[in-house]
């Protein structure tokens, strides 16, 4: 059995849209905690486009935000040029997302104000292949593009650019992993950079140090580049756009997604907030060893406080069955936007880190934590009795 999963470095079109778009959210969120922002962005050659819809209590310079967003992306911001088509947010939404359908029904109970933003279906995921519960295929892609982005930050690799991927296959015998078959790398380089050179650089201080403890042998390919010249990259070479490295954002396509982005919208959206919980009930569950893997299921309408779908998958690894671990999670987690964002303090400006390696490889924010994994399983103990 093999997996694959791939990520992107800081550069990369796709990435330096939702960099910006995450930016415009924390700029807008440093200013009004309950800023309304969808923001979308598209890169091409020379221009930077901005569009979707804001609502805030104060006024953004959007053109500030993206000039800083392109310098820490490695590009100047000189050979852009912005175009701003945002609007404000659609008076119906607003309504419907400002006054739940529960409490224009009537109904009292805590957190039933705030309505989801919209109507989908989230999902998050747990492995104890990792200590992060990430699959180790993509935390492995992350940490190359990392590493790739740190030694050219800090001059150890010269000429080359913010423009990268990478892409890891890895072999299991069963649950055993056996054999790392395939690490790829291309990046962005100047027009005299020596391929060889650059192969040499690429696997001696990137690959190696972090596939130190893992089975790479004569076997395993490694592609450096592998359509050779890559001297023209970023938004000049291929058109970015938010919301389309969601695989790179989750779970690496090696767990279901319900197809819904995160960058540029704020955790009123449950493509956001009740993804980033689905992840921390499923992490809590790795993390207790409830079970060894486990995926979580929410479904939202908009507008609509409680979810009218909630589903829990042990993947068969469970002592309980998904039944029991579906109503248990359904009776422990408040699951509405309001009580979401409140308990993982989603209203604050933090977005922009989450737009580059993952937005589930990071301890710093609170949905990867699991200090209460312990507190959890006693409770489902109880609840099990």
């Amino acid at each position: 059995m093999f997996k694959t999963a791939e990520s992107v470095c800081m550069g990369h079109p796709d990435k330096l849209c939702d960099y910006i778009a995450d930016s415009i959210l924390d700029r807008c969120l440093l200013y009004d905690r309950n800023a309304r922002v969808a923001c979308e962005v598209l890169a091409t050659d020379g221009k930077i486009i901005l569009a979707g819809e804001i609502s805030t209590s104060e006024e953004v310079n959007v053109f500030d935000v993206v000039e800083v967003a392109l310098w820490e992306s490695g590009y100047n911001p000189d050979d852009f040029e912005v175009y701003n088509l945002i609007n404000k947010q659609s008076a119906d939404i607003a309504s419907a997302v400002n006054q739940s359908l529960e409490a224009r029904q009537g109904e009292k109970t805590s957190y039933n104000l705030l309505g989801a933003g919209d109507q989908g279906t989230v999902y998050g995921y747990a492995t104890n292949e990792t200590n992060s519960c990430l699959p180790l295929a993509l935390e492995l892609a992350h940490k190359l593009c990392k590493r790739l982005d740190t030694l050219r930050v800090d001059g150890v690799i010269a000429g080359i650019h913010s423009d990268g991927k990478s892409q890891v296959t890895l072999e299991y015998d069963g649950e055993r992993l056996c054999h790392v078959h395939t690490i790829l790398i291309s990046v962005q380089h100047d027009e005299g950079k020596d391929m060889q050179q650059l192969r040499s650089e690429l696997i001696s201080e990137v690959i190696l140090p972090i596939f130190e403890h893992y089975p790479i042998d004569e076997d395993t390919t490694i592609l450096i580049n592998p359509s050779g010249r890559f001297v023209t990259g970023g938004p000049t070479a291929d058109t970015g756009l938010t919301g389309r490295k969601i695989m790179v954002d989750t779970y690496g396509g090696l767990a279901a997604h319900g197809g819904g982005a995160f960058s540029g919208k704020d955790p009123s959206k449950v493509d956001r907030s009740a993804a980033y919980m689905a992840r921390y009930i499923a992490k809590n569950f790795v993390k207790a060893e409830i079970c060894s893997e486990c995926s979580v299921s929410l479904s939202y309408a908009i507008g609509k406080a409680r979810p009218v779908m909630v589903q829990v998958s042990s993947h068969g690894t469970s002592e309980y069955s998904d039944e029991v671990l579906t109503d248990f999670t359904q009776r422990y987690f408040n699951l509405k936007p309001g009580a979401i964002i409140d308990f993982l303090d989603l209203r604050k400006p933090k977005y922009r880190r989450t737009a580059r390696y993952g937005h589930f490889s990071s301890f710093i924010y609170l949905w990867e934590r699991t200090f209460e994994s312990y507190k959890i399983k006693e409770a489902l103990e109880e609840y099990a009795d």
